[in-house]
């Protein structure tokens, strides 16, 4: 055969190889995303005009996330966090609005601490989600309650919620390893917060 078909024949199979290539690379970095973040994967992508920005949106998480120096807890730290935890909750049934108040400062106090920027709602519950996928939509519900109780427009109902929703990330949080940010995410950790905190009244409201 001529020389310039042999050329065409060898520019079509590396154009083949690159698109394998490619293929294959974009099928690793969607299963890693995937794997990371589950439903927040789905709900991102749901939110987003193609796969390809939402995708893009998920790396630049990592990203960001990646660059904070979060410091894990110390013992004290974690025992008065536990404990004021307890009291917002044993308080509910007699002052529900300021117990969601409470929660709402109480994780943003922990976030802190622990090294995530909070000054921008939306900034930190999109870091957040980097590790904790599976409660960031609690977070997200929660903080969206709290903003009506502060207009005066929530039930009790409502306010039962807004506690177990941020209950679910604060339990989370306070036996995160900082040491393995990339840990796989579908084993569940073990909550330190005791689920018998608070039984009574209370506890029978917030379920």
């Amino acid at each position: 055969m001529d020389t310039w078909i042999w050329i065409v024949i060898a520019v079509a199979v590396i154009v083949i190889l690159a698109i394998a290539v490619m293929s294959a690379m974009s099928r690793r970095r969607r299963h890693h995303l995937q794997g990371r973040f589950g439903p927040e994967y789905d709900r991102t992508l749901d939110g987003s005009s193609s796969r390809r920005s939402a995708e893009r949106d998920l790396r630049d998480r990592e990203s960001r996330r990646d660059e904070l120096q979060l410091q894990p807890l110390s013992e004290a730290s974690r025992a008065r966090y536990e404990q004021q935890w307890s009291d917002l909750q044993g308080g509910f049934v007699d002052r529900p609005q300021v117990a969601v108040a409470d929660a709402d400062r109480l994780i943003t106090d922990l976030m802190r601490e622990r090294g995530y920027p909070v000054d921008d709602f939306d900034t930190r519950s999109e870091l957040v989600s980097v590790d904790h996928p599976q409660v960031v939509e609690n977070y997200r519900t929660a903080h969206s309650i709290a903003a009506k109780n502060v207009e005066g427009k929530t039930s009790t109902e409502d306010l039962r919620q807004a506690v177990v929703s941020y209950r679910a990330l604060f339990e989370e949080m306070l036996v995160e390893d900082v040491a393995a940010p990339h840990s796989d995410t579908s084993t569940p950790r073990r909550p330190v917060v005791d689920a018998n905190v608070g039984r009574g009244d209370s506890d029978r409201q917030l379920g």
